[in-house]
């Protein structure tokens, strides 16, 4: 079964895209760390109903890799915005073999004591112009929504758009209430409710 884990939100710095959220949301980002194996770095916020929040962008400490990072980072360019949504899976390999669309194959994963997988295509990108979800598998438990101090921040709805968004629908193997598909170019809107009203974050 696959069910929403967290969103991203990519700057081309970590700073531009942390800045991007707290002005968003009205709430302070907490600490994150570094993925080796991508040359990225996050910082996170906890949300309600076990979702949580990311911002990240490619750590400058790290050179050129021999692969594709993932999210896309390296063809990123422009403001900081809400890139991509990620959803958990009990069954990764499963999953990835039941979709007929390139999602990529699974990639172990650590920053500290967190273990996953993720899904990642060769060449960094996701279906429908990285409008299709980041399938991932944790392998530790509890996990970042758990362990991360509520900011008092809720999801409320997640406007997924793309000119064909009644395919992407069909294909997505995620049933959510909050996530609604609507035609329009490609990119993502997510409404909050937060300690200051409903807010949104794109």
């Amino acid at each position: 079964m696959l069910t929403l884990d967290h969103l991203a939100v990519a700057g081309d710095s970590l700073d531009a895209a942390v800045a991007h959220v707290e002005e968003a949301l009205g709430v302070a980002m907490g600490p994150g760390g570094q993925h080796a194996h991508f040359g990225t770095h996050n910082r996170l916020l906890g949300l309600g109903d076990g979702l949580y929040l990311e911002a990240i962008a490619v750590d400058p400490s790290v050179g050129d890799l021999p692969y594709a990072r993932w999210f896309d980072l390296d063809r990123f360019s422009g403001g900081p915005k809400l890139g991509n949504w990620i959803c958990r899976s009990d069954d990764l390999d499963a999953d990835v073999a039941a979709i007929a669309l390139d999602v990529g194959q699974p990639v172990k994963l650590t920053r500290g004591d967190l273990r996953w997988r993720m899904a990642v295509p060769k060449s960094g990108a996701l279906p429908f112009e990285d409008c299709f979800p980041a399938l991932m598998q944790w392998d530790v438990s509890p996990t970042p929504a758990t362990l991360l101090a509520r900011s008092g921040c809720t999801l409320v709805r997640l406007e997924v758009a793309h000119p064909e968004a009644a395919k992407l629908q069909d294909v997505v193997p995620v049933r959510d209430a909050r996530v609604v598909y609507v035609d329009g170019a490609a990119g993502m809107r997510a409404t909050f409710d937060t300690p200051h009203g409903q807010r949104v974050l794109q």
